[in-house]
């Protein structure tokens, strides 16, 4: 690990102005950016702790009502506490099961909501400083193109890189439509989620919306009355802690053994949380039926390309999304 110098910012002001210098990041549970420092493949000369903001206000770090029916969520609140709250759990309850099953009790205990959708890439060539990747180091390749690519996307990657998104949370947050509040010198902002994350294209060093010193404040989830009835899929390798091959969000509102409404989004096949509009346009008016299911997944695959070992993933990701109808909507396989 190179040397850092430390700050704790008194003031949401003084963290974004000195956040704004060259080589700086913020810090809060350091779940994965102190990781990344040991590997050096973060090497920040400054680190701002945001930790001690939560001490001066209180709502960076909680979950509260809004007066329109929907969510805010501090920026600083752990996910554990996030996972747990209430409102939470009866009202979105895919958020709670996508922050119940992204990591273990103690990275859930100490990472931050505004950590979490800031991930970084969990691709081996990523986090190894002798290979190629122009995420890290723009412009010298992307070793995990011809190399080992049975974990990598399917949907949104470019010939610069194929890295998939790491965020479980971020799937669920884009499904509800989810919108980020935003801080730094020149005021606020609010970006919807779904507009935040950026594919590789020709630049995938550039991950996602945020200016230098800027900083996500609380996350902000609209007021959907049917959400209560949504789910977490999550298909990976190992049931213990265990980053997606395969994630489907869903949300139905079902009336009369139709589906009304739905929200799909998928993880772990993506360069970043992908929403199915095709799938969602496919549910609206099917009945509640196996068929229908296996119909409205067939659209999940379109535009998806599969590289040398992750072929896989097209059956999988189309298989995960009717299994996570089937859960939602009690049709599991008896057979």
């Amino acid at each position: 690990m190179k040397p850092f110098d430390y700050t704790a910012p008194a003031s949401l002001d003084e963290a974004t102005r000195a956040g704004a210098r060259s080589a700086t990041r913020f810090i809060a549970g350091g779940t994965t950016l102190v990781d990344l420092m040991k590997l050096e493949v973060e090497t920040p000369e400054h680190l701002i702790d945001l930790n001690p903001l939560g001490d001066r206000d209180p709502s960076l770090g909680t979950v509260s009502d809004l007066p329109n029916g929907g969510l805010r969520i501090g920026a600083l609140a752990r996910m554990s506490d996030v996972a747990w709250t209430a409102p939470v759990k009866e009202r979105y309850p895919v958020l709670s099961q996508a922050l119940l099953l992204a990591a273990s009790g103690q990275i859930r205990n100490m990472a931050s909501i505004g950590g979490n959708l800031m991930q970084r890439p969990r691709c081996l060539y990523f986090r190894d400083v002798t290979a190629n990747c122009n995420r890290r180091t723009p412009g010298t390749g992307c070793s995990a193109v011809g190399g080992l690519n049975r974990t990598h996307a399917v949907l949104g990657a470019s010939d610069q890189c194929v890295a998939t998104h790491p965020s479980d949370l971020a799937v669920a947050l884009v499904a509800l439509d989810a919108v980020l509040l935003t801080r730094d010198g020149a005021g606020e902002r609010r970006i919807p989620l779904g507009q935040f994350f950026r594919r590789p294209g020709t630049t995938p060093d550039q991950e996602h919306d945020l200016r230098p010193g800027e900083l996500i404040t609380e996350v902000v989830v609209p007021r959907l009355d049917w959400a209560a009835n949504s789910t977490y899929v999550k298909v990976r390798d190992r049931q213990s802690y265990e980053f997606a091959l395969c994630s489907a969000a869903v949300a139905l509102d079902v009336r009369d053994g139709a589906v009304a409404d739905a929200r799909v989004a998928v993880g772990g096949v993506g360069t970043v949380p992908w929403r199915l509009p095709g799938v969602e346009a496919a549910l609206r008016g099917a009945p509640v039926s196996p068929a229908a299911f296996e119909d409205a997944a067939a659209v999940a695959t379109e535009g998806a390309t599969a590289l040398a070992h992750n072929g896989y993933k097209l059956p999988l990701l189309r298989r995960t999304v009717v299994r996570a109808l089937r859960e939602l909507t009690r049709l599991e396989d008896r057979s």
